[in-house]
């Protein structure tokens, strides 16, 4: 708990004393509708009071209603293709003429369509789909399918954790900032340390190799875990997983006939430098759960994918969403993978992951408040070093205001990490100034 509530770990808080300074810049028809959506909407922590009103976008920019453009290096992580890719804009204006809504009971050729190459992108057997309209809704539909498959109920979860923000979801979640205040969460949602802490809790001799070992005893010694789900990269503070670690966790959940459900959410589709990050973790789970681009950024699209084996539920309704098999929505999705295979957005991501990195190493020697860089593809993590943590979440909090008043946008994630997430279309002069605004506004809080 930082100043008497839950730390920020999920994004940048909207209260900080920054944001008076920054609504005193904006102008009076800015302030006005701003004021207007605080009126009718519930006020809540990482949302409203809102930071701006953003009247269009197009590529990798944002434009507010003060015609002011902004590089858009957050974008809640749905825009791969970047804002209004006009090949999946034009899917979805096509498929309103055709068919803009399919009810339940009845299929239709973009939903069997996108299923089928769905089930041909992703690894091992995964190869049964559903869909919904969030990726939270996924996620309770993959873990009312472990429970089924298993016959057991309990979950293994890391804290720290975001898996969505639902009741079910922030169970098995494991950020104060969802969870403080609300009483019991489901029962059976079991935690252990993150990935991040394995050498606070088990020492510097090998410590994920020992965080593996732990989990294969609670699995062993417990017997009746359903699942344990997790994301094979912790997406908020961009930290890669070790080499070997969820190989090991996958020979565990295998021999204990504990399903593994991995969160993929904001990181399928390209974005990592491989279509899903599994495939780097060397590790197939045995539910994948995939949301945010797949929609390309227009609409909300989430699905699992699971293990062949797992059909095994048919009497039982596992999402039962209305919007289920939305042919706009999938419309968009087939579009979406159309752009990542044709323009070539894996490697893309790759190549604009190594060159990002190269140019925030040339950040951190020049900039001491940099504490560390790192990336998985087109993704990257600045770490802003303070005496502690306050310290380093006020500076990155400083930070992001002055790269925001010189036009570019990004999350903060666990209170000090900077988080850089470009659309993979982006073009090379905007991905060099979105740095070069970095470096400006490091060298002006240097300088305070």
């Amino acid at each position: 708990m930082r100043g008497g509530d839950p730390a920020p770990s999920e994004g940048d808080v909207n209260r900080s004393p920054l944001r008076s300074a920054w609504r005193a810049g904006l102008s009076a028809e800015t302030l006005a509708l701003l004021d207007e959506d605080e009126r009718y909407f519930l006020h809540q922590s990482l949302s409203t009071p809102c930071l701006d009103v953003i009247e269009r976008a197009e590529g990798a920019t944002l434009i507010d209603v003060e015609g002011r453009r902004i590089l858009d290096f957050h974008g809640n992580s749905v825009h791969q293709l970047g804002h209004g890719h006009p090949r999946v804009v034009a899917a979805v204006k096509a498929e309103l003429d055709r068919l803009p809504f399919s009810p339940r009971r009845y299929t239709n050729r973009p939903a069997i369509e996108l299923a089928r190459r769905l089930a041909d992108l992703t690894p091992g057997d995964l190869g049964k789909v559903l869909f919904a309209p969030s990726g939270a809704a996924a996620i309770g539909m993959a873990l009312k399918l472990a429970r089924y498959a298993t016959g057991r109920h309990k979950t293994l979860s890391m804290w720290d954790a975001f898996h969505g923000a639902n009741l079910d979801t922030i169970s098995i979640g494991g950020e104060a900032l969802f969870r403080h205040g609300l009483g019991p969460m489901m029962p059976g949602s079991e935690h252990l340390p993150p990935l991040h802490l394995a050498e606070r809790f088990f020492g510097g001799d090998r410590p994920f190799e020992r965080l593996a070992d732990y989990i294969d005893y609670v699995l062993s010694i417990q017997g009746d875990v359903a699942a344990l789900i997790a994301e094979p990269m912790r997406w908020t503070t961009v930290e890669p997983p070790p080499p070997g670690f969820w190989s090991h966790v996958r020979e565990s959940c295998t021999r204990t006939g504990t399903l593994l459900i991995f969160d993929e959410i904001p990181s399928c589709l390209a974005r990592s430098g491989t279509m899903f990050v599994c495939e780097q973790a060397g590790a197939t789970p045995d539910i994948l759960v995939i949301g945010k681009g797949l929609g390309g950024g227009v609409m909300p699209m989430a699905a699992i994918i699971a293990d062949k084996r797992l059909d095994i539920a048919p009497q039982a309704a596992l999402g039962h969403y209305t919007h289920e098999k939305s042919p706009v929505g999938c419309a968009a999705a087939l579009a979406t993978l159309d752009v990542i295979s044709d323009e070539g957005l894996v490697d893309r991501a790759h190549d604009l992951g190594k060159q990002g990195l190269r140019l925030l190493d040339e950040l951190k020697a020049r900039h001491p408040l940099i504490r560390d860089v790192r990336g998985c593809g087109c993704y990257f993590g600045v770490e802003i070093g303070g005496e502690s943590q306050d310290d380093a979440d006020a500076v990155a909090d400083q930070l992001l205001y002055a790269c925001l008043r010189r036009g570019l946008s990004f999350k903060l994630g666990g209170g000090n990490i900077v988080t850089l997430c470009p659309p993979l279309t982006i073009a090379e002069a905007e991905f060099q100034s979105a740095f070069d605004i970095l470096n400006s506004s490091l060298t002006e809080i240097c300088a305070l």
